[in-house]
């Protein structure tokens, strides 16, 4: 089984797809990671560290192996898993993965959302592992599982991220073929002018 740590000190690029078909353990629910986007920090005009270090992003220049939690639109948390070297900005967002282990817990955490659904998508992701601002800047060292055996390269796809008005086109959404769990692509909503 690879190590934590010498995993997650590679440059983010490495390390996202990597992550897939991870396990991943919070409050009493596991997930196994089938999407996530790399976020590169000072280089990545999309990243929550562009612009430099701020209270609310500060996570992302600690050591990797961390968990940086935010909450989006004043309605969702989202969950980036820190890597690269200290100081240098760089996270993994969470995209979605697929309920191994504690689902009655995520269905409660969930209500009304198919099994599918649980965690398909960032904010339900971080809703079924409950991870909140509390969680923010919270060691991964026993939560995270590197996968035991590797995918084939003909298993992960790559494309665009998410909903990104800013270096949309970059290909670093990374996911695995197929599988389920694997949210929608939709590119962001093009802003119209005031007035």
């Amino acid at each position: 089984m690879p190590d934590l740590r010498a995993l997650l000190e590679r440059p983010v690029l490495q390390v996202a797809p990597r992550l897939l078909g991870a396990r991943l353990s919070h409050a009493g629910v596991t997930v196994r990671l089938t999407e996530v986007e790399a976020y590169a920090g000072a280089d990545d005009p999309g990243s929550h560290s562009y612009r430099g270090r701020t209270q609310r992003n500060a996570t992302m220049f600690g050591p990797p192996g961390h968990l940086y939690v935010y909450f989006t639109y004043g309605l969702h948390h989202c969950a980036n898993v820190v890597c690269g070297p200290e100081g240098v900005p760089s996270g993994v967002l969470l995209r979605a993965g697929e309920i191994v282990d504690g689902i009655e817990i995520a269905r409660s955490r969930r209500p009304g959302s198919s099994d599918r659904d649980l965690a398909r998508g960032p904010a339900r992701l971080a809703s079924a592992l409950a991870f909140g601002l509390a969680q923010n800047g919270l060691e991964l060292r026993g939560l995270l599982q590197p996968r035991s055996r590797s995918l084939r390269r003909a298993d992960i796809r790559t494309g665009p991220r998410v909903g990104l008005r800013l270096a949309p086109d970059r290909p670093w959404r990374f996911w695995i073929d197929g599988d389920p769990t694997v949210s929608d692509y939709r590119p962001a909503a093009v802003r119209q002018p005031r007035g």
